[in-house]
Protein backbone atom coordinates (compact mmCIF):
# COMPACT_ATOMS: atom_id res chain seq x y z
CA UNK A 1 0.00 0.00 0.00
CA UNK A 2 1.23 3.25 -0.94
CA UNK A 3 -0.05 6.27 0.73
CA UNK A 4 0.27 9.70 -0.92
CA UNK A 5 -1.06 13.07 -0.44
CA UNK A 6 -2.36 15.85 -2.64
CA UNK A 7 -2.16 19.09 -1.16
CA UNK A 8 -5.21 21.68 -1.58
CA UNK A 9 -4.08 24.89 -2.93
CA UNK A 10 -6.34 28.01 -1.34
CA UNK A 11 -6.45 25.64 1.88
CA UNK A 12 -4.01 24.87 4.73
CA UNK A 13 -5.38 20.62 4.50
CA UNK A 14 -4.58 17.78 2.16
CA UNK A 15 -6.12 14.69 0.77
CA UNK A 16 -5.00 11.61 1.52
CA UNK A 17 -4.94 8.59 -0.75
CA UNK A 18 -4.57 4.91 -0.30
CA UNK A 19 -3.01 2.89 -3.28
CA UNK A 20 -2.89 -0.72 -4.08
CA UNK A 21 -1.36 -2.46 -7.13
CA UNK A 22 -0.02 -0.90 -9.95
CA UNK A 23 -1.45 1.77 -12.55
CA UNK A 24 -3.56 -0.36 -15.39
CA UNK A 25 -3.12 1.98 -18.43
CA UNK A 26 -2.12 0.99 -21.18
CA UNK A 27 -2.25 -2.84 -19.39
CA UNK A 28 -6.09 -2.74 -19.61
CA UNK A 29 -6.33 -2.54 -23.38
CA UNK A 30 -3.31 -4.55 -24.19
CA UNK A 31 -5.46 -7.19 -22.13
CA UNK A 32 -8.37 -6.40 -23.40
CA UNK A 33 -10.77 -6.28 -19.98
CA UNK A 34 -14.18 -5.38 -20.70
CA UNK A 35 -14.98 -1.61 -19.56
CA UNK A 36 -15.92 -1.79 -15.88
CA UNK A 37 -14.55 -5.13 -15.15
CA UNK A 38 -11.23 -3.64 -15.34
CA UNK A 39 -7.70 -2.78 -13.90
CA UNK A 40 -8.84 0.10 -12.19
CA UNK A 41 -10.90 0.73 -9.41
CA UNK A 42 -11.80 3.42 -7.00
CA UNK A 43 -13.94 4.19 -3.97
CA UNK A 44 -14.15 7.31 -1.28
CA UNK A 45 -15.69 8.24 1.26
CA UNK A 46 -17.38 11.03 3.43
CA UNK A 47 -17.71 13.60 0.78
CA UNK A 48 -20.37 14.69 3.03
CA UNK A 49 -18.22 14.57 5.71
CA UNK A 50 -21.03 14.07 8.10
CA UNK A 51 -21.46 11.08 6.92
CA UNK A 52 -19.22 8.60 8.55
CA UNK A 53 -20.21 5.39 7.49
CA UNK A 54 -17.95 4.71 4.96
CA UNK A 55 -15.01 6.10 5.68
CA UNK A 56 -14.79 3.20 8.67
CA UNK A 57 -15.53 0.79 5.52
CA UNK A 58 -12.91 1.94 3.56
CA UNK A 59 -10.41 1.98 6.59
CA UNK A 60 -11.24 -1.81 7.17
CA UNK A 61 -11.14 -2.31 3.24
CA UNK A 62 -8.07 -0.85 3.16
CA UNK A 63 -6.70 -3.87 5.51
CA UNK A 64 -8.38 -6.33 3.48
CA UNK A 65 -6.69 -5.02 0.58
CA UNK A 66 -3.37 -4.79 1.86
CA UNK A 67 -3.12 -8.36 2.70
CA UNK A 68 -4.26 -9.34 -0.61
CA UNK A 69 -1.46 -6.96 -1.84
CA UNK A 70 0.93 -8.75 0.36
CA UNK A 71 0.10 -12.04 -1.49
CA UNK A 72 0.37 -10.82 -5.10
CA UNK A 73 -3.31 -10.68 -4.96
CA UNK A 74 -4.52 -7.07 -6.73
CA UNK A 75 -4.79 -7.48 -10.58
CA UNK A 76 -4.22 -3.59 -12.07
CA UNK A 77 -4.70 -0.61 -9.38
CA UNK A 78 -7.33 -0.01 -6.35
CA UNK A 79 -7.58 3.27 -5.02
CA UNK A 80 -9.39 4.75 -1.71
CA UNK A 81 -10.03 8.15 -0.38
CA UNK A 82 -11.52 6.82 3.45
CA UNK A 83 -11.85 10.94 3.97
CA UNK A 84 -12.51 12.56 0.49
CA UNK A 85 -13.41 16.09 2.14
CA UNK A 86 -10.65 17.47 4.42
CA UNK A 87 -12.22 21.05 3.91
CA UNK A 88 -15.60 19.64 5.44
CA UNK A 89 -14.07 18.27 8.14
CA UNK A 90 -12.66 20.88 9.58
CA UNK A 91 -16.12 23.39 9.47
CA UNK A 92 -18.24 22.83 12.30
CA UNK A 93 -21.09 24.67 13.88
CA UNK A 94 -22.29 24.79 17.27
CA UNK A 95 -20.11 21.76 17.69
CA UNK A 96 -21.14 19.76 15.15
CA UNK A 97 -19.93 18.81 11.38
CA UNK A 98 -21.48 20.95 8.60
CA UNK A 99 -19.98 18.74 6.10
CA UNK A 100 -22.73 18.83 3.94
CA UNK A 101 -22.34 22.36 2.44
CA UNK A 102 -19.40 23.90 1.96
CA UNK A 103 -18.94 27.52 4.41
CA UNK A 104 -17.44 29.97 1.90
CA UNK A 105 -19.67 29.74 -0.95
CA UNK A 106 -22.98 27.96 0.52
CA UNK A 107 -22.54 25.09 -2.38
CA UNK A 108 -23.06 21.08 -1.80
CA UNK A 109 -19.75 19.10 -1.95
CA UNK A 110 -21.63 16.57 -4.54
CA UNK A 111 -22.74 19.12 -7.03
CA UNK A 112 -21.13 21.06 -9.75
CA UNK A 113 -18.51 18.88 -11.10
CA UNK A 114 -17.04 19.04 -14.66
CA UNK A 115 -18.62 17.87 -17.48
CA UNK A 116 -16.09 15.84 -18.70
CA UNK A 117 -18.05 14.93 -22.12
CA UNK A 118 -17.22 18.50 -23.46
CA UNK A 119 -14.05 17.60 -25.30
CA UNK A 120 -13.94 18.92 -28.28
CA UNK A 121 -12.98 17.48 -31.75
CA UNK A 122 -12.40 13.90 -31.50
CA UNK A 123 -10.64 10.79 -33.60
CA UNK A 124 -12.86 7.98 -32.74
CA UNK A 125 -13.53 5.35 -34.67
CA UNK A 126 -14.98 1.33 -35.40
CA UNK A 127 -12.82 -0.50 -32.67
CA UNK A 128 -14.17 0.48 -28.88
CA UNK A 129 -10.72 0.02 -27.00
CA UNK A 130 -9.33 2.58 -28.96
CA UNK A 131 -12.41 4.84 -28.91
CA UNK A 132 -12.08 4.43 -24.98
CA UNK A 133 -8.47 4.85 -25.11
CA UNK A 134 -8.89 8.27 -27.17
CA UNK A 135 -11.70 9.41 -24.76
CA UNK A 136 -9.84 9.12 -21.60
CA UNK A 137 -6.69 10.56 -23.37
CA UNK A 138 -9.24 13.92 -23.84
CA UNK A 139 -10.66 13.63 -20.62
CA UNK A 140 -7.29 13.63 -19.04
CA UNK A 141 -5.57 16.78 -20.87
CA UNK A 142 -9.05 18.61 -20.47
CA UNK A 143 -8.48 18.17 -16.22
CA UNK A 144 -4.98 18.96 -16.74
CA UNK A 145 -6.25 22.26 -18.79
CA UNK A 146 -8.12 23.40 -15.92
CA UNK A 147 -7.19 26.12 -13.68
CA UNK A 148 -9.60 25.90 -10.36
CA UNK A 149 -10.63 29.00 -8.18
CA UNK A 150 -11.02 28.61 -4.70
CA UNK A 151 -10.35 25.69 -2.06
CA UNK A 152 -14.08 23.75 -2.87
CA UNK A 153 -13.09 23.68 -6.92
CA UNK A 154 -9.55 22.28 -6.01
CA UNK A 155 -10.80 19.15 -4.33
CA UNK A 156 -13.50 19.06 -7.13
CA UNK A 157 -10.67 18.97 -9.37
CA UNK A 158 -8.86 17.12 -7.18
CA UNK A 159 -11.03 14.01 -6.59
CA UNK A 160 -12.20 13.70 -10.33
CA UNK A 161 -8.57 13.55 -11.14
CA UNK A 162 -8.36 10.83 -9.63
CA UNK A 163 -11.25 9.16 -10.46
CA UNK A 164 -11.90 9.85 -14.29
CA UNK A 165 -9.98 6.78 -15.86
CA UNK A 166 -11.38 4.05 -13.58
CA UNK A 167 -13.37 1.34 -14.76
CA UNK A 168 -15.23 1.47 -11.30
CA UNK A 169 -15.97 4.51 -9.16
CA UNK A 170 -17.98 4.18 -5.75
CA UNK A 171 -19.04 7.14 -3.73
CA UNK A 172 -19.81 5.97 -0.34
CA UNK A 173 -22.18 8.20 1.56
CA UNK A 174 -25.20 7.64 4.09
CA UNK A 175 -28.78 9.33 4.67
CA UNK A 176 -30.14 11.24 7.23
CA UNK A 177 -31.56 8.05 9.06
CA UNK A 178 -32.19 5.45 5.88
CA UNK A 179 -31.50 1.75 5.20
CA UNK A 180 -28.85 1.09 2.56
CA UNK A 181 -29.75 2.17 -0.95
CA UNK A 182 -27.80 2.70 -4.63
CA UNK A 183 -28.20 5.38 -7.36
CA UNK A 184 -27.15 4.31 -10.36
CA UNK A 185 -27.31 5.31 -13.94
CA UNK A 186 -30.23 3.06 -16.38
CA UNK A 187 -26.93 2.73 -18.45
CA UNK A 188 -24.99 1.17 -16.30
CA UNK A 189 -27.97 -1.54 -15.12
CA UNK A 190 -27.71 -4.53 -14.46
CA UNK A 191 -24.22 -4.24 -14.66
CA UNK A 192 -23.95 -3.06 -11.23
CA UNK A 193 -26.49 -5.08 -9.65
CA UNK A 194 -23.46 -7.12 -7.90
CA UNK A 195 -22.88 -3.45 -6.05
CA UNK A 196 -26.15 -3.39 -4.84
CA UNK A 197 -26.48 -6.67 -3.15
CA UNK A 198 -23.05 -5.81 -2.14
CA UNK A 199 -24.48 -3.62 0.48
CA UNK A 200 -27.97 -5.09 0.82
CA UNK A 201 -29.77 -2.12 -0.77
CA UNK A 202 -33.26 -1.93 -0.04
CA UNK A 203 -33.70 0.74 -3.04
CA UNK A 204 -32.13 1.02 -6.25
CA UNK A 205 -32.81 4.27 -7.86
CA UNK A 206 -32.24 4.83 -11.57
CA UNK A 207 -31.29 8.51 -13.07
CA UNK A 208 -29.54 9.87 -16.46
CA UNK A 209 -29.36 13.16 -14.97
CA UNK A 210 -30.21 13.80 -11.83
CA UNK A 211 -29.59 17.64 -11.00
CA UNK A 212 -26.46 19.27 -10.21
CA UNK A 213 -24.14 16.60 -11.61
CA UNK A 214 -23.24 15.12 -8.69
CA UNK A 215 -19.73 13.20 -8.71
CA UNK A 216 -20.77 9.75 -9.88
CA UNK A 217 -23.06 11.23 -12.90
CA UNK A 218 -19.75 13.09 -13.44
CA UNK A 219 -17.23 10.01 -13.59
CA UNK A 220 -19.83 8.05 -15.90
CA UNK A 221 -22.12 10.46 -17.62
CA UNK A 222 -19.49 11.09 -20.30
CA UNK A 223 -19.73 7.98 -21.63
CA UNK A 224 -23.67 7.94 -22.21
CA UNK A 225 -23.73 11.11 -23.33
CA UNK A 226 -20.13 11.04 -26.15
CA UNK A 227 -22.52 7.62 -27.09
CA UNK A 228 -25.03 9.96 -27.94
CA UNK A 229 -23.77 12.28 -29.76
CA UNK A 230 -21.44 9.31 -31.63
CA UNK A 231 -24.84 6.91 -32.29
CA UNK A 232 -22.55 5.25 -35.27
CA UNK A 233 -20.00 4.74 -33.45
CA UNK A 234 -18.90 2.31 -30.38
CA UNK A 235 -18.46 4.28 -27.11
CA UNK A 236 -19.11 1.67 -23.90
CA UNK A 237 -20.14 2.86 -20.94
CA UNK A 238 -16.77 2.71 -19.99
CA UNK A 239 -16.97 3.64 -16.43
CA UNK A 240 -19.43 2.26 -13.59
CA UNK A 241 -20.11 4.79 -11.09
CA UNK A 242 -22.63 4.77 -8.66
CA UNK A 243 -22.96 6.37 -5.26
CA UNK A 244 -23.74 3.90 -2.47
CA UNK A 245 -25.72 5.23 0.91
CA UNK A 246 -24.76 2.97 2.89
CA UNK A 247 -27.33 3.79 5.91
CA UNK A 248 -27.79 6.57 8.38
CA UNK A 249 -25.09 9.30 8.44
CA UNK A 250 -24.43 8.30 12.22
CA UNK A 251 -24.17 4.75 12.31
CA UNK A 252 -20.65 3.97 12.91
CA UNK A 253 -21.27 0.33 13.85
CA UNK A 254 -17.74 -1.80 13.68
CA UNK A 255 -19.53 -5.07 12.84
CA UNK A 256 -21.72 -3.81 10.68
CA UNK A 257 -19.51 -1.60 8.85
CA UNK A 258 -16.93 -5.20 9.01
CA UNK A 259 -19.28 -6.79 7.30
CA UNK A 260 -19.57 -4.18 4.80
CA UNK A 261 -15.89 -4.04 4.06
CA UNK A 262 -16.29 -7.76 3.45
CA UNK A 263 -19.35 -7.56 0.84
CA UNK A 264 -17.48 -5.06 -0.50
CA UNK A 265 -14.07 -7.23 -0.71
CA UNK A 266 -15.74 -9.85 -2.18
CA UNK A 267 -17.85 -7.53 -5.06
CA UNK A 268 -14.11 -6.43 -6.08
CA UNK A 269 -12.81 -10.24 -6.51
CA UNK A 270 -15.49 -11.25 -8.46
CA UNK A 271 -14.90 -8.13 -10.37
CA UNK A 272 -11.79 -9.49 -11.09
CA UNK A 273 -9.59 -6.40 -9.51
CA UNK A 274 -8.52 -8.69 -6.45
CA UNK A 275 -7.38 -12.79 -5.98
CA UNK A 276 -10.75 -14.74 -5.10
CA UNK A 277 -14.21 -16.24 -6.09
CA UNK A 278 -16.18 -13.40 -4.25
CA UNK A 279 -19.54 -14.25 -3.33
CA UNK A 280 -22.89 -14.07 -5.57
CA UNK A 281 -25.57 -12.39 -2.43
CA UNK A 282 -29.40 -12.06 -4.23
CA UNK A 283 -30.74 -7.96 -4.19
CA UNK A 284 -33.73 -7.91 -2.06
CA UNK A 285 -35.76 -5.70 -4.25
CA UNK A 286 -35.82 -3.94 -7.93
CA UNK A 287 -34.31 -1.35 -9.36
CA UNK A 288 -36.90 1.65 -10.23
CA UNK A 289 -36.44 5.19 -12.07
CA UNK A 290 -35.43 8.02 -9.45
CA UNK A 291 -38.52 9.58 -10.45
CA UNK A 292 -40.68 6.97 -9.15
CA UNK A 293 -39.21 7.75 -5.40
CA UNK A 294 -41.32 10.49 -3.58
CA UNK A 295 -40.46 12.80 -1.54
CA UNK A 296 -42.56 13.51 1.64
CA UNK A 297 -42.43 17.25 1.99
CA UNK A 298 -43.86 19.56 5.10
CA UNK A 299 -46.01 22.01 4.17
CA UNK A 300 -45.42 23.90 7.55
CA UNK A 301 -43.46 24.20 10.71
CA UNK A 302 -43.92 21.94 13.73
CA UNK A 303 -42.88 19.00 15.30
CA UNK A 304 -42.46 15.71 13.16
CA UNK A 305 -44.40 12.55 14.82
CA UNK A 306 -43.67 9.42 12.36
CA UNK A 307 -46.30 7.18 11.86
CA UNK A 308 -44.73 4.66 9.63
CA UNK A 309 -41.41 2.93 10.39
CA UNK A 310 -38.25 2.58 8.41
CA UNK A 311 -38.59 -0.05 6.21
CA UNK A 312 -42.17 -0.19 5.99
CA UNK A 313 -44.02 -0.35 3.09
CA UNK A 314 -46.79 2.10 2.44
CA UNK A 315 -49.54 2.75 0.01
CA UNK A 316 -50.82 5.66 -1.82
CA UNK A 317 -53.17 7.53 1.01
CA UNK A 318 -51.48 6.04 3.75
CA UNK A 319 -50.33 8.63 6.89
CA UNK A 320 -46.78 8.51 6.96
CA UNK A 321 -46.34 11.46 9.51
CA UNK A 322 -48.07 14.32 11.62
CA UNK A 323 -46.97 17.62 11.59
CA UNK A 324 -47.72 19.12 14.96
CA UNK A 325 -47.83 22.71 16.02
CA UNK A 326 -46.73 23.26 19.73
CA UNK A 327 -49.12 26.58 19.24
CA UNK A 328 -52.03 25.68 16.94
CA UNK A 329 -52.66 22.64 14.29
CA UNK A 330 -51.67 19.53 13.09
CA UNK A 331 -51.02 18.51 9.40
CA UNK A 332 -50.96 15.22 8.48
CA UNK A 333 -48.45 14.26 5.71
CA UNK A 334 -49.52 11.13 2.90
CA UNK A 335 -47.73 9.03 1.11
CA UNK A 336 -47.84 10.38 -2.36
CA UNK A 337 -46.95 6.31 -3.96
CA UNK A 338 -47.26 2.67 -3.23
CA UNK A 339 -43.34 1.94 -1.66
CA UNK A 340 -41.17 1.74 0.80
CA UNK A 341 -39.78 4.09 3.31
CA UNK A 342 -36.62 3.88 2.96
CA UNK A 343 -35.05 7.24 4.37
CA UNK A 344 -36.25 9.98 6.76
CA UNK A 345 -35.18 12.78 8.95
CA UNK A 346 -33.85 11.65 12.43
CA UNK A 347 -34.44 15.47 13.74
CA UNK A 348 -38.52 15.87 14.27
CA UNK A 349 -38.74 19.14 13.13
CA UNK A 350 -39.85 20.32 9.75
CA UNK A 351 -40.84 23.57 8.27
CA UNK A 352 -42.08 23.89 4.80
CA UNK A 353 -40.57 22.42 2.22
CA UNK A 354 -38.42 20.58 4.24
CA UNK A 355 -37.68 16.37 3.51
CA UNK A 356 -38.72 14.27 6.31
CA UNK A 357 -39.23 10.58 4.42
CA UNK A 358 -38.33 9.14 0.86
CA UNK A 359 -40.87 6.21 0.08
CA UNK A 360 -39.48 4.36 -3.57
CA UNK A 361 -41.97 3.50 -5.78
CA UNK A 362 -42.29 1.89 -9.25
CA UNK A 363 -44.47 4.49 -11.28
CA UNK A 364 -43.15 7.98 -12.54
CA UNK A 365 -44.55 10.53 -10.58
CA UNK A 366 -45.61 13.43 -12.84
CA UNK A 367 -44.21 16.17 -9.77
CA UNK A 368 -40.66 14.47 -10.13
CA UNK A 369 -39.00 16.59 -12.72
CA UNK A 370 -35.88 18.38 -12.64
CA UNK A 371 -33.24 18.27 -9.79
CA UNK A 372 -34.19 14.89 -8.23
CA UNK A 373 -32.09 15.20 -5.57
CA UNK A 374 -32.30 16.79 -1.88
CA UNK A 375 -29.96 19.71 -1.67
Amino acid sequence: MQRQHHDLPDSPHRLTVLRFGAPGGQERSDRGIEPGTGRKAYLQAGLHADEFPGMLVLRLLAGHLAEAEANGGIHGEILLVPQANPIGLAQTETSFLSGRIESGTGENYNRNYADLSDLGILSLGPDAASNVATIRAAMSARLAAMQPNGALAHLRHRLLTLAHDADLVLDLHADNEAEPHMYVGPALWPAAEDIAAAIDARAVLLSEMSGGNPFDEACAGPWWALAAKNPDLPIPPACLAATLELGSNDDVDPERAADQAVALLRMLQGRGFVEGSGGHPRLSCRATAATAMAQVRSPVTGLVAYRRRLGDWVHKGDLVATVIDPLGDETELLAETDGRLFARHSQPYAWPGRVIGKIAGEIPLESRTGNLLSD
